[in-house]
């Protein structure tokens, strides 16, 4: 039952990865702050001088990525595949980070344009890679929160039109299917205003930091519970 709820969390995730990614890219001068991928792909034409191409935002959020990520690790340490309080930290810490950030592109006068645009999409991009890294230490298959491309993959090749089992195929596909969903509402709101993608972004993650630390305190006092007592 617990793995089941981080499994869903971890979805909830992906979800918001989409919104993330779909902001960054259509309103932010075509940068990925969740997908990896995507930046090294863009950075590479913009260094073969594609036209319309940007370079340094690509690089930047890659390079943030990558701090994110290592900080993430860093505070997470060596705990287990279940949810942790470290777990709660990095959770709670990049929805407090995407909230702060909302009010950010809700302050500054055209958030999207010269520094202003690169600072967002850096720090945004060293939050989800702080995130990636609580997801990837979870260990939940086929459910990374920040790419879906592993996943595509899995659920074609195991199908059972390729002759497999489809094994996992239902998270595979809300995977896939949950981030569309996310990159579709993350353009959606582009046409309101940039700050409510990014403060309903601060709002999912705070929701699944939530349940999962509540999830993660009832176990540990079920284990408690049924652990005997020694005098």
């Amino acid at each position: 039952m617990t793995r089941r709820l981080d499994l869903a969390m971890l979805l909830v995730l992906t979800f918001s990865t989409g919104m993330v990614d779909a902001i960054g890219y259509l309103g932010f001068d075509k940068v990925f702050t969740g997908n990896m991928t995507g930046n090294v792909v863009i950075l590479g034409m913009g260094l073969a001088g594609a036209e319309d191409t940007p370079v340094l935002r690509p690089a930047l959020a890659l390079v943030f990525f990558m701090v994110g990520a290592a900080l993430g690790g860093r505070v997470l340490g060596r705990i287990g595949e279940e949810w942790h309080m470290r777990t709660t930290i990095i959770f709670a810490g990049v929805a407090i980070g995407c909230a702060g950030l909302a009010v950010y592109v809700a302050l500054v006068p055209n958030p999207e344009l010269g520094l202003a645009g690169t600072i967002f999409t850096s720090v945004l991009s060293a939050l989800m890679g702080a995130q990636a890294a609580a997801a990837r230490r979870m260990k939940i298959a086929d459910v990374t929160t920040v790419v879906v491309t592993s996943t595509i993959v899995g659920l074609a090749s195991d199908s059972r039109l390729a002759g497999g089992d489809s094994v996992r195929w239902i998270r595979r596909a809300l995977a896939v299917l949950l981030i569309l969903i996310g990159a579709i509402a993350g353009a959606a709101t582009l046409m309101i205003n940039q700050w409510i993608g990014i403060a309903l972004v601060a709002a999912a993650i705070a929701v699944v930091t939530v349940i999962g630390h509540r999830g993660a305190k009832k176990r540990t006092l079920a284990e408690a519970a049924a652990s005997p007592v020694h005098a």
